[in-house]
């Protein structure tokens, strides 16, 4: 804080105190008054028959107000205050924020650490280390996935065993350390529409949905030179790009027809948010084994 602004809440501050203790001071007194009866002490002032008395103060009333000034005086000497004064005491907001943050990694070590020199496999059949990934999960990651992790449009399904970049303990984790950025790039105005429409019906054609099976050949063709870098040759996906297999029925995005185009014409540009800047390492330990868990029971 500028010394202006430090000046300034002093000056306001003692201000203020003055004047409450002013005016408390000004009115511990009744002021003699030649139109006042000394034996009827009113102020001569009378509302709807009701006469206001010119007393002072009850005594206890007076003092608690004087100790609510001398509170405020001692406070104020002890705590900062006073614009940029930090208080007899040393203390500040934010070292108290430090020092509770020291006390809460103090217990994380003891609630967490305890599991960290675990491995995720262990981990995943832990009960009580995945109902503490439940939690996390929860918090961190159901908004975008789900509360089942059944995932979302745009957002993988985390309980099937279909994974972009791969769903070992290593893979996951390295995912919520480092985040994920894909980059399906947009086709139009590379290629034709036509060649887009032919791509199309060679993709739908792996699962027995071509519509017009006479594109499937030329289709090959232009995913051949266009898209089995990223796809591979099978296009059952290369989890090293993040390019997802399309010779099943699982997809992020629309997998009918007019959502493939789509996605060919205009891309995709799916953003993971990396997680390490949110959640301590031994909290991404035990989320990696929640994860990895969900999709370890499947038969």
């Amino acid at each position: 804080m500028s010394t202006f602004w430090s000046l300034w809440i002093i000056v306001l501050t003692l201000t203020n105190i003055g004047l409450v203790l002013w005016v408390l001071l000004a009115n511990r007194k009744v002021a003699a008054r030649d139109d006042v009866d000394p034996e009827n002490k009113t102020t001569g002032h009378v509302y709807d028959g009701i006469e206001e008395y010119d007393n002072p103060l009850p005594k206890w009333w007076f003092q608690m107000f004087i100790l609510t000034i001398v509170f405020t005086a001692i406070y104020l000497f002890l705590y900062p205050g006073l614009g940029s004064y930090k208080g007899f005491l040393g203390w500040t907001s934010v070292n108290q924020l430090e020092n509770e943050q020291a006390k809460a990694e103090e217990s994380y070590d003891e609630s967490f650490g305890k599991y960290a020199e675990m491995s995720v496999a262990e981990l995943a059949q832990d009960p009580k280390a995945l109902k503490m990934g439940t939690r996390l999960f929860a918090n961190n990651c159901a908004i975008c996935h789900g509360a089942d992790a059944g995932g979302n449009f745009g957002f993988p399904n985390l309980t099937d065993d279909d994974w972009l970049y791969g769903g070992t303990p290593e893979a996951i984790k390295t995912t919520l350390l480092n985040g994920r950025v894909a980059a399906m790039p947009a086709w139009k105005g590379i290629i034709s529409d036509d060649n887009i429409a032919q791509v199309t019906q060679y993709i739908l054609n792996f699962t027995g949905r071509a519509e017009d099976e006479s594109m499937v050949e030329a289709g090959a063709q232009v995913f051949t030179q266009n898209c089995a870098l990223c796809h591979g040759g099978d296009a059952k996906g290369l989890p090293a790009f993040g390019a997802p297999n399309l010779t099943d029925e699982i997809w992020l995005y629309d997998g009918s027809a007019k959502g493939i185009r789509q996605t060919l014409r205009n891309g995709r540009a799916g953003v993971m948010p990396s997680q390490k800047d949110k959640l301590r390492e031994d909290k991404i330990h035990l989320l990696t084994a929640y994860v990895y868990s969900l999709s370890q029971d499947l038969e």
